[in-house]
């Protein structure tokens, strides 16, 4: 089946779709100026029904990036841990290898480069107990190839289960912990590993988050924060992890991202996950990508439970981080 464009009489934006359950190209929006109230409302619907959207060719620079992240509500500090946003922007955080690089090991070996504070499939900050509600990020400076973002969709994850296994996920709850640990150690190899576990964030979520616009349900579980399933043996929660991780990353629920300068990519983070580049840890390049995050809200499930704090603080655009 072809899907054809969505396209308004109002305005020249037109919403193409790339992939079966997840992303659209967005053209005929310029992101750099204000945008009419029109375009900020077929834009967020877009947002809602395609999960993430692909603008490309813009010319934004840090204030004109944060000015459009805003059409989507209040932003987020740069990250709960990052000490070192741009100047006079706090709510830019930087994706880029020298910001990640661990030079030594414990044995004085030096470290390949990372380029992603998270490896593996995630959603952002889902430790924090409001996660931010929408992502944007833009591409400064891609390698020739590879870096590709690939991002899949959470309510399609959810529905492609059983009736019964949605039954059951409905009333569970989970564990999410900065680092994917629930016993992190006390003392870091780095001075970043130390800030984080003097400043840990925990939080418990429904495995099965109800979106607070579209009503969907998604599954709110990603391998890159979600430790452990609450109120049962270590052995089951690994299980169902196990089941619902292989779930949501299923490639058919997928959609792959290639970067060009200019390429903007805005998504859903209450009903994604998305998978960080690892084709590029052997090879001596740069990929500097920013990002701003909206404020989100505090995740309910299926049987009204709202998330709670186990440690930390809610993620706002305050930062207030313990450095010794």
């Amino acid at each position: 089946m072809t899907l054809a464009p969505d396209r308004s009489a109002t305005t020249e934006l037109t919403v193409t779709p790339v992939a079966g359950h997840i992303g659209a190209d967005v053209d005929g929006v310029d992101l750099a100026g204000p945008l009419d109230p029109t375009t900020v409302e077929l834009v967020t619907e877009a947002l809602h029904r395609h999960k993430v959207l692909f603008f490309a060719g813009q010319e934004l620079d840090h204030a004109a990036q944060i000015r459009f992240g805003r059409t989507f509500g209040e932003l987020t500090y740069a990250h709960p841990h990052d000490e070192a946003p741009p100047e006079d922007h706090p709510e830019i955080f930087t994706v880029d290898p020298e910001r990640y690089r661990q030079r030594y090991d414990g044995n004085g070996h030096q470290k390949r480069k990372k380029y992603s504070y998270v490896a593996g499939w995630h959603t952002d900050v889902t430790a924090a107990v409001n996660p931010p509600a929408v992502s944007v990020l833009r591409a400064d400076v891609v390698p020739e190839f590879g870096g590709d973002t690939t991002w899949t969709n959470l309510v399609a994850a959810y529905q492609g289960l059983s009736e019964p296994v949605r039954a059951f996920v409905d009333g569970l709850r989970a564990e999410h912990r900065y680092g994917g640990s629930q016993a992190p150690s006390a003392a870091g190899s780095d001075g970043y590993a130390k800030r984080v576990n003097d400043n840990l964030l925990v939080s418990t979520h429904p495995v099965v988050r109800v979106h607070p616009v579209t009503g969907e349900r998604a599954l709110f579980v990603n391998p890159g924060f979600t430790s452990h399933i609450v109120d049962v043996s270590a052995r089951e929660s690994a299980a169902i992890l196990d089941l619902l991780h292989h779930e949501i990353t299923r490639p058919e629920y997928t959609v792959r991202y290639r970067w060009r300068p200019g390429g903007v990519a805005v998504w859903d983070n209450r009903a994604t996950a998305h998978l960080a580049p690892a084709d590029l840890d052997h090879l001596d390049v740069r990929r500097t990508l920013h990002r701003v995050t909206v404020i989100g809200d505090r995740p309910v499930g299926p049987d009204g439970f709202t998330s709670e704090i186990v440690a930390g603080r809610p993620f706002t655009a305050d930062h207030a981080v313990v450095v010794d």
